[in-house]
């Protein structure tokens, strides 16, 4: 029989708590470091940018505000609501098998055969537009996770319709504010010299320039603020939300959505926001729309301020006076507690009780403008998960 001695013992111990002590250590090193030096994080304005913001009527303390009071805390019982949630998962967090994908070969950008105008849908909110010969990248979020790291966010639900490098070249990216799901860091440093102008709200190109985007490529924008470019107007116009992408940059950067405005169409685009009363401003100013995508989904009612619930898509769709509407900020990633396919069910049902005109592509699949037929398919049906 093998006895092993108190001093042994006593040594073995202290040895797995110098490792696990040593371990804490140099995670919180690691992550001090990634926190100081990673370019993920972006850059920080000047104050002569700050300046500039405090004219802009929304910038306050140092920080923007929305346009109506807005407030993201939650109760103790909510985080604890929360936590216990995200332990037990959620059924059907996402699809079951790979997402059905058409896939978008660049010539077909290149010699596109008409002059409609057509969308293309790459998940969550990330949309190249083709409109008056110009080819338009909205919030291309392309990258694998929406977050600082790979190891720290969820992944990709399946393959984009085409490859980053493999896109041709871009004649603007309009951004809609610079969480890691809208603005990648990544992406902008595949994008960035393909294209030839960056539109953004107030703060955002800050970033843009951090990660070796010309300046003279970047252009930022107040709410209500108009710039044409080519032929086509674009609009900074508000949304109900908030920015940051590190510890101490909360509302540091504007948050927006986004009117596009042509010869032949008017195009909405919602960005993130929580339900508000810009949405009729906005309707009236310019609308009606031919074509607007609205946000619809990673909702809860703990954060119903600054992300809106399917239903609330729909009144806000109504609010801005779209003839078609087109749900995103889903089908990509999973970002909240409800099912994958609760948002796009949802809000299709509402659309239809409140006769709303709805698209709802798949991924890779084009919508083209002024046509009486739009992609309408429960395609989501057949990636079901049996949890």
């Amino acid at each position: 029989m093998i006895t092993i001695g108190m001093g042994l013992l006593y040594k073995i111990f202290k040895m797995i708590v110098w490792s696990i002590l040593g371990l804490f250590a140099l995670i919180l090193v690691t992550g001090f470091f990634f926190l100081r030096l990673s370019p993920v994080f972006g850059g920080a304005p000047s104050e002569l940018q700050k300046e500039r913001y405090t004219q802009s009527g929304h910038f306050q303390d140092g920080k923007f505000i929305n346009q109506i009071t807005t407030t993201m805390d939650m109760s103790v019982r909510d985080y604890v609501g929360l936590t216990m949630e995200y332990l037990r998962g959620t059924p059907n967090s996402k699809p079951a098998v790979p997402l059905p994908v058409l896939p978008l070969d660049s010539t077909g950008i290149i010699n596109k055969p008409d002059e409609s105008t057509r969308l293309t849908w790459f998940g969550h909110s990330a949309i190249l537009l083709e409109l008056e010969g110009k080819n338009i990248l909205i919030d291309p979020m392309l990258g694998e996770s929406p977050s600082p790291h790979p190891w720290l966010g969820s992944k990709r639900y399946g393959e984009l319709p085409i490859e980053v490098e493999q896109l041709p070249h871009l004649d603007a990216v309009i951004i809609s504010h610079d969480h890691y799901d809208h603005l990648d860091y990544g992406s902008i440093q595949k994008l960035k010299d393909k294209v030839d102008k960056f539109y953004t709200p107030l703060g955002v190109g800050t970033h843009l320039e951090a990660w070796g985007v010309e300046k003279s490529k970047i252009h930022e924008l107040n709410w209500w603020e108009e710039i044409l470019h080519g032929q086509i107007t674009f609009v900074c116009t508000p949304a109900r939300h908030f920015s940051g992408r590190g510890l101490q940059d909360r509302n540091k950067t504007l948050w927006a959505s986004w009117v596009i405005i042509s010869a032949k169409d008017t195009i909405y685009f919602s960005g993130d926001s929580g339900y508000g009363p810009h949405f009729k401003e906005i309707g009236e100013r310019y609308g009606p729309f031919a074509f607007a995508m609205m946000e619809c989904g990673q909702y809860d009612t703990r954060w119903e301020a600054i992300h809106m619930l399917p239903e609330q898509t729909v009144q806000a769709a109504l609010d801005v006076r779209a003839d078609l509407i087109m749900p995103i900020h889903w089908g990509a990633f999973t970002l909240a507690m409800h099912s994958w396919t609760d948002p796009i069910e949802r809000v299709t049902k509402q659309a239809q009780a409140m006769s709303v005109n709805i698209a709802t592509p798949k991924i890779g699949e084009p919508i083209i403008l002024n046509q009486t037929n739009f992609p309408n398919s429960s395609w989501w049906e057949s990636t079901r998960s049996n949890e």
